[in-house]
């Protein structure tokens, strides 16, 4: 088959990105044509390896590009759409693809009346209630509010809609064409992490969407109310743009000793191995690649409980510890049960590794290549 994917770019060091690049990779390896088309690449390259069969193409819409106010970037997003629809018709015309699955990058409004012949997918890697969980004010609410409730009508035209977990498509509504395809992990480790490491890991980007703040204020009350933690050590993995915030929070709880930001890191598999918990506070999710990866490591999650991802990898007391949203006391509660115990520990993490098969590359491209197929 050709296949052509639909992209902002691939330069990011995210969730999303590290996703296409795996998939986009095993497709090539089985002989499939696959296309990736971008809109603000910039000349920069991908940040994560992909097959070198793999052709790219950047049609130069620059969405991203800062316009100053929101009146100035809603004057210019109709402008970008006109360019991006004729721009990436030609190319599609050109490649004559069988399938184009767009990923959810401003191409959801008009590209099923691109007639160019190739069936056409939608991949949304965010939950159903993520334009809202931005949390943005006045006119920029409006705009959230607006653009979520048009989702619904873009959606409809797409020939197939993928979400990510079980808990989404029920958000979504009775829609005909969706289906739940989970993100794959590349492989489960030969072994699992011995648990032996006084090391609670949490990773991604310093934003306000992981909550690394909320971890910090529950860890500050982990260190007060029990006595195991002073053998502890939180190690946050990832660079963004709350560091600053971060390090003042660290320093003014006094948890200098036992939090470290450790930026960027390239062998996040040395880093589970070396943990014995994962931390997850993020606010909203769409199937966090954290809580599969843990589980392929044998590592446990405790998780707050948010829209979405975590109610489909975590049954509470299993695999890990679900906590209600936005609750640091729970939080920092099941932070203590699982350092206090370490029966449960081990159990938790032999559980989260016989359940990472769910995630196997192979089972999950199975899905796709039969989606495709059947399409």
């Amino acid at each position: 088959m050709r296949i052509v994917y639909d992209i902002a770019g691939t330069y990011r060091a995210a969730g999303m990105e590290k996703v296409l690049a795996e998939k986009a990779s095993y497709l090539a390896g089985l002989g499939h044509e696959v296309t990736i088309i971008t809109t603000d690449q910039h000349g920069r390259k991908p940040a994560f390896d992909m097959d070198p069969t793999i052709k790219t193409i950047n049609l130069g819409i620059n969405y991203e590009e800062d316009n100053g106010s929101l009146a100035s970037k809603l004057l210019q997003f109709p402008l970008r759409q006109v360019r991006h629809k004729k721009r990436l018709a030609k190319a599609l015309d050109a490649i004559r693809p069988d399938v184009t699955v767009s990923m959810f990058c401003n191409d959801e409004t008009f590209l099923p009346s691109i007639k160019d012949g190739s069936k056409k997918v939608l991949e949304v890697h965010f939950s159903r209630f993520k334009r809202l969980q931005y949390g943005r004010k006045g006119l920029w609410a409006l705009t959230d509010r607006y653009r979520s409730w048009s989702d619904l009508r873009h959606i409809r035209k797409f020939d197939r809609f993928v979400v990510l977990t079980e808990e989404d498509k029920g958000y979504w509504g009775n829609l005909d064409n969706i289906t739940v395809i989970p993100n794959p992990i590349m492989g489960i480790s030969p072994e699992p992490s011995s648990l032996d490491s006084r090391t609670i890991l949490a990773a991604g980007r310093l934003c306000h969407q992981k909550g690394f703040e909320r971890l910090i204020e529950a860890w500050s009350i982990v260190r007060e109310k029990s006595p195991a933690a002073k053998d502890w050590k939180v190690r946050i993995a990832g660079e963004g743009e709350d560091r600053g915030m971060l390090e003042k929070m660290i320093e003014d709880h006094g948890l200098g000793d036992s939090v470290t930001l450790a930026g960027s890191v390239m062998d996040m598999d040395k880093e589970y191995m070396n943990s014995s918990v994962l931390a997850m506070t993020s606010r909203y999710e769409g199937l966090p690649m954290v809580l599969l990866e843990a589980e392929a490591h044998g590592v446990p999650a405790v998780s707050f409980a948010c829209k979405c991802g975590p109610k489909d990898v975590i049954t509470d007391g299993v695999n890990g510890l679900l906590v209600p949203e936005d609750d640091v006391e729970a939080f920092a509660e099941a932070l203590c049960k699982v350092i206090e115990d370490t029966g449960l520990l081990k159990s938790m993490g032999a559980a989260a590794y016989r359940d990472a098969a769910r995630w196997d590359m192979e089972t999950i491209m199975k899905k796709w290549t039969d989606l495709f197929e059947n399409i």
